[in-house]
C-alpha cells in the first residue's frame, strides 16, 4: 500500500476519486488499521541492498538516492515498508529508469504529473522485517524532496519531535481508514508543525 511523501503543510485529504486517479493500477484497500512495528537494526541494511542494485542499474543516468520515511529513523515505529526517495533529473521521462527498475522487479504504481511529477514504484517480498518498497521519485532539488529530507534530519536528531511524531502514529494507526493515503492525510498537522522547525533550523523542544 502506497502514499505520497509527508508533505510540509497540512492540504486537502484526497477524496477516493483522487486517489483512484493517481494510480496506475487499482489501488488497494485498507479497510482497517494500520500495522506498526517497533524499529529493526536491520532496516538500514535492506536499505542499502535495494540502493546497491538500484545505483548499478541507473549509471546512465543523474540520479540521488536516500532512505527516507519512518524506517530511516532509529527508535521510530513504522509500517513495515521500506521508503526511498530517488531523485532525477525529469521523472517525467519514464523510458529513462522505469524499465531498469522493472529488472528489479519494481512496478509503476502512481503517476503525479501535476505534482512534482511524483512517481511512484513498489516492490514486494523483501522478508519478515520489511514487506515492501516504496521508491519515491522526484525531480533533483525540487521542493518536496529537500522537504523530505529535512523532515527526515529532523526526527533523527530531535527527540522531542520524534516522540510527538510517535506519538500521532501510534494513536492514528489505531483508527480505522479505507486507503492508506488516508492515513497518511491524517498526519499532515503534526507533519506540517515538525516540517516548519526543520525548514527554519529550530533547535528548540516542541510544547507538550
Amino acid at each position: 500500500m502506497s502514499e505520497r511523501p509527508e508533505k510540509i503543510a497540512p492540504s486537502t485529504p484526497m477524496t477516493t476519486e483522487e486517489i483512484e486517479a493517481a494510480h496506475v493500477i487499482r489501488p488497494p484497500k485498507l479497510n482497517g488499521q494500520v500495522t506498526l512495528h517497533e524499529y529493526d537494526p536491520q532496516w538500514p541494511a535492506l536499505f542499502e541492498q535495494e540502493a546497491a542494485r538500484m545505483r548499478e542499474r541507473l549509471h546512465h543516468v543523474g540520479h540521488r538516492i536516500e532512505h527516507v520515511g519512518s524506517m530511516s529513523v532509529p527508535d521510530l515505529p513504522a509500517k513495515p515498508v521500506i521508503d526511498i526517495l530517488l531523485t532525477l533529473p525529469d521523472p517525467g521521462e519514464e523510458a529513462r529508469y522505469v524499465p531498469f527498475l522493472e529488472d528489479l522487479d519494481y512496478t509503476l504504481v502512481i503517476r503525479e504529473p501535476e505534482w512534482y511529477e511524483h512517481r511512484l514504484l513498489r516492490k514486494h517480498g523483501l522478508g519478515p522485517s520489511a514487506e515492501a518498497v516504496n521508491l519515491h521519485v522526484l525531480p533533483a532539488d525540487c521542493e518536496e524532496a529537500i522537504r523530505m529530507l529535512r523532515f527526515r534530519d529532523r526526527l533523527r536528531t530531535d527527540s522531542g519531535d520524534r516522540k510527538l511524531y510517535a506519538d500521532a502514529k501510534r494513536s492514528l494507526s489505531r483508527q480505522s481508514w479505507e486507503y492508506m493515503q488516508n492515513y497518511a492525510d491524517a498526519k499532515s498537522e503534526v507533519v506540517a508543525a515538525i516540517l516548519v522547525r526543520a525548514m527554519a533550523g529550530d533547535t528548540s523542544e516542541p510544547d507538550a
